[in-house]
């Protein structure tokens, strides 16, 4: 792990959840510095001014902007299975499943090749939010008129509206951390405030849709929340501080950007089975994040979507932890113990399953924090070490593409055919009818049943399988992985 004083000579690297998003900052914010230094007008890094009001006020400015920016994902994210089963369109959910990823492929060409280039950072983030904000108000009406024998797949209105807004979205991830970046003095130290307001939105978000609305996290209401934040985060972004395009007049190409120069890495074998164990990693993280909700209301637990931030709160605590952490266990141990972790949740929540056990339940969402951060920010720290400044941003780019894009797509994928595997239809008596009937002087009774077909869901062979998976990569990188060059770096 890098020494902060030496950030600026290593480059520095931010990525958020999901983001599909990427960058060297330093040169970002390099290139920015010095627009403003030609325009003779350096006092528009608001954060440098001397002051003290214009510093305060630019800044939370910036935590507003990242709080409803994680906000908008939160509210919609984890909630949205809830409301597919009550409207009766589970069936979509591998396919709603599949629109951010294929957003994360996508985004980072629309930022490198039209957004960073020649438009100003808070003008896209605000154009952006707000065409999003249209999309979430107009899909509960759009889900309303849809005709009931309408196929399932991924044609369907619902998932083309989400699709559509994911496309939307996914750019911003990049663009608020890129606007954060630019207007702070100090990245190691004021970053990580301004991105856990992030994550404190996503919590707030859970805590409203799940426990404030009619209905909780079935309702279709949760749409209208975000979609009021983002219009609200679409119009305030447009006063957030002037963020040129930062590569204006550069040259790119679509390999750089989607970080195919650094595929040369992969002829080092530990890279290569690193990459490797990401990609297949999130094939049960992709369950998690689709069925642990339905899961937890299963249970019985009432707001589940509320109980499934407890994951982030716990993200908090072990993001804090980290630096302290990976002194002392090294790249390769802490990366055995986030994915091992992976292994532990779904154990709980396979043997939890059958008589509902809370606290098993509860404790495999609190282990989020240690899945999350111990396995996928380690790993960028690893990405940072094993590739050279010359490719440095493009092989962050690569690992973001190969596992919040491609390895969560075929994830969802993956989960679809699993959660069909372990669901099972029932004929479920609904009530009995006598039926009477006369045969010459005989009257006869029949009694008739009356069913309706339910679906069970068998949660224990679900999360045995994912547990089993997370276990198999866990050996095979433990086994193949012996890069005794990360630990010297960490």
């Amino acid at each position: 792990m890098k020494n902060p004083q030496n950030a600026r000579a290593g480059g520095l690297f931010c990525v958020d959840r999901n983001s599909g998003r990427m960058e060297d900052f330093t040169l970002k914010i390099s290139l920015r510095r010095a627009f403003f230094r030609s325009q003779g007008n350096p006092c528009n890094d608001y954060l440098m001014t001397e002051n003290p009001s214009a510093k305060w006020g630019a800044f939370s400015m910036l935590c507003a902007m990242m709080f409803l920016q994680f906000f908008i994902w939160g509210g919609w994210y984890v909630p949205v299975t809830g409301w597919l089963g009550e409207a009766g369109l589970s069936d979509l959910t591998v396919w709603v499943f599949s629109v951010c990823p294929i957003a994360a492929i996508v985004s980072p060409l629309f930022l490198g090749m039209v957004a960073d280039r020649y438009f100003a950072s808070q003008k896209v983030l605000g154009v952006l939010h707000l065409i999003g904000a249209a999309l979430m108000f107009a899909l509960p009406s759009v889900a309303a008129k849809t005709a009931p024998d309408t196929a399932l797949n991924f044609a369907h209105p619902v998932v083309l509206m989400l699709l559509a807004y994911a496309l939307c979205y996914m750019p911003t991830l990049g663009l608020t951390s890129s606007i954060a970046m630019t207007h702070i003095s100090s990245a190691g130290k004021q970053f990580p405030i301004i991105r856990v307001f992030g994550t404190i939105g996503w919590i707030v978000a859970g805590f409203i849709v799940s426990m404030c609305l009619d209905g909780g996290d079935k309702s279709p209401k949760q749409f209208y929340v975000v979609g009021a934040a983002s219009a609200l985060l679409g119009l305030m972004s447009f006063a957030l501080p002037r963020t040129p395009p930062p590569l204006a007049g550069a040259k790119t190409s679509v390999a750089s950007i989607l970080g195919f120069d650094s595929i040369a890495l992969l002829k080092n074998k530990n890279y290569a089975v690193f990459i490797a164990a990401c990609l297949l990693i999130c094939i049960p993280l992709s369950g998690y994040y689709q069925q642990a909700r339905n899961f937890i209301d299963f249970s019985g637990m009432a707001d589940p979507t509320f109980k499934q931030s407890f994951g982030q709160m716990s993200e908090i605590f072990f993001m804090a932890l980290m630096p302290l952490i990976v002194l002392k266990l090294g790249v390769k141990r802490m990366l055995l113990v986030g994915m091992m972790a992976w292994v532990l949740r779904y154990g709980l929540f396979a043997l939890g399953a059958g008589d509902k056990v809370f606290w098993m339940i509860i404790l495999g969402i609190v282990l989020h924090g240690i899945c999350y951060d111990f396995f996928f920010v380690v790993g960028q720290i690893y990405v940072d070490g094993a590739a050279s400044h010359k490719i440095r941003a493009q092989a962050q780019s690569f690992y973001v593409l190969v596992t919040q894009g491609v390895g969560m797509l075929i994830g969802a994928q993956v989960v679809g055919w699993l959660v069909a595997r372990s669901t099972t239809t029932v004929d479920v008596p609904l009530a009995q009818n006598v039926v009477s009937a006369t045969q010459g002087n005989v009257t006869v009774a029949d009694i008739q049943t009356i069913t309706e077909a339910a679906t069970t869901m068998n949660w224990f062979e679900f999360w045995g399988i994912l547990a089993l998976s997370a276990l198999f990569i866990v050996v095979f990188f433990w086994i193949f992985f012996k890069d005794k060059k990360a630990e010297a770096r960490a």
